[in-house]
């Protein structure tokens, strides 16, 4: 039985750096990776995301932007705690795109566990100020990170094809173990490092 892979870009191609996911997928589109992946940009639609995470698949890799406080266009494979769908209380939110909230919208959806997610993070340097609704254009030093980050993919999307629970070539052991801000802790195992 083959495995199931979803690759998928999230991000807002208007908020600077937050485009890092959405233009990886579309780099994708000259690079692509083996057919039976499944590739996809989502965007900031966090409602899709979640229910396509529902339909079967034994790993989800996202690619997003992550502020994590390394060296801008830093790139970071990171493992997030997946969240318990059965604990009680009000729903989680539906809308947006942070990842967190995502999972623990498709954890309170679905009655099965979610596949195994990891993330393919790119440390931004452009980010909005709060009061901005747009801020176009991605910094030419994440620009660079997309086709590493591409690069990055077709290293480990075939170690994950054949074995969806390998870490060994897809860690990085120096990188910090604290929480980053949007609650996904780094990956202690495997091969896709900072570059």
């Amino acid at each position: 039985m083959s495995t199931r892979l979803l690759v998928a870009g999230v991000g807002n191609i208007f908020l600077a750096d937050d485009a890092f996911g959405p233009e990886v997928i579309r780099a994708l589109d000259r690079h692509p990776l083996p057919p039976e992946v499944r590739v996809r940009d989502f965007g900031i639609r966090g409602m899709d995301l979640a229910y396509e995470l529902l339909d079967g698949y034994d790993l989800a890799l996202l690619v997003d932007a992550a502020a994590r406080g390394l060296r801008p266009g830093t790139l970071s494979l990171i493992e997030p705690e997946l969240p318990d769908g059965a604990s009680g209380g009000a729903p989680p939110e539906a809308h947006g795109m942070d990842p967190a909230k995502v999972l623990a919208l498709a954890a309170h959806l679905g009655d099965e566990p979610l596949p195994r997610v990891l993330v393919l993070a790119c440390e931004p340097e452009l980010r909005p100020r709060g009061d901005e609704d747009i801020a176009p254009g991605m910094s030419a030093t994440v620009r660079d990170a997309v086709e590493r980050a591409v690069a990055a993919l077709h290293d480990i999307v075939p170690v994950l094809l054949a074995d969806p629970a390998a870490t060994d070539p897809l860690s990085r052991p120096d990188e910090s173990a604290a929480l980053s801000p949007a609650g996904l802790r780094p990956m202690v195992s495997g091969g896709a490092e900072d570059r």
